[in-house]
């Protein structure tokens, strides 16, 4: 239901305001990076506004901090109906290495309601990219698959040579037999 709904609202483009709750700038620099023409995200319809009265969405960064939190939830409240917040970074989700401190007060879901989190210290570019183009349905959700593998050790060094020559042998002579598995 809640993407049906986010599909409907936010169709062609989303305005995001850029919160920063008492970050140490290193999730505000990769935000940055991301609206730089390096990485264009205004392709996928996502531009950066200065006052939250004009945006769709926000972009939390940093732990929420006790003289933060009420411009937070005033920022918050500026935003229009309907409206998302990413909390961006490992201090929005849940306060960081700084979460037990007296001055914060967590992360961004003590303070505001977030929908998206990603996650990172600091995130990188593509996640950031990844996170709004999933919550928008612009991508699948896609999953790496992991791949279980053992070494067997010693790696026997003239064994695998021989062998990857082999393999990419393109011609054979006639009467050469095939010592594949003949390798000493």
């Amino acid at each position: 239901m809640w993407e049906k709904l986010v599909k409907r609202a936010f169709r062609r483009s989303i305005w995001v305001y850029h919160c920063n709750s008492g970050a140490c700038n290193g999730c505000d620099i990769e935000i940055l990076n991301v609206l730089t023409p390096y990485y264009d995200v205004e392709r996928f319809g996502i531009r950066l506004v200065s006052s939250p009265r004009h945006a769709d969405a926000m972009l939390l960064s940093g732990a929420v901090t006790r003289p933060t939190l009420p411009l937070v939830k005033k920022a918050y409240q500026a935003i229009p109906a309907p409206k998302l917040v990413f909390a961006i970074g490992s201090c929005a989700i849940g306060g960081g290495c700084w979460y037990d401190t007296y001055n914060v007060t967590g992360g961004g879901d003590k303070a505001i309601p977030v929908n998206y989190f990603i996650p990172g210290c600091p995130p990188r570019p593509e996640a950031i990219i990844y996170g709004i183009a999933l919550a928008l349905g612009l991508v699948d959700k896609k999953v790496a698959p992991v791949e279980l593998k053992q070494m067997e050790f010693p790696v026997d060094m003239y064994r695998q040579t021989k062998l990857w020559e082999q393999r990419n042998v393109i011609y054979k002579l006639l009467g050469e037999e095939d010592d594949r598995y003949n390798l000493y």
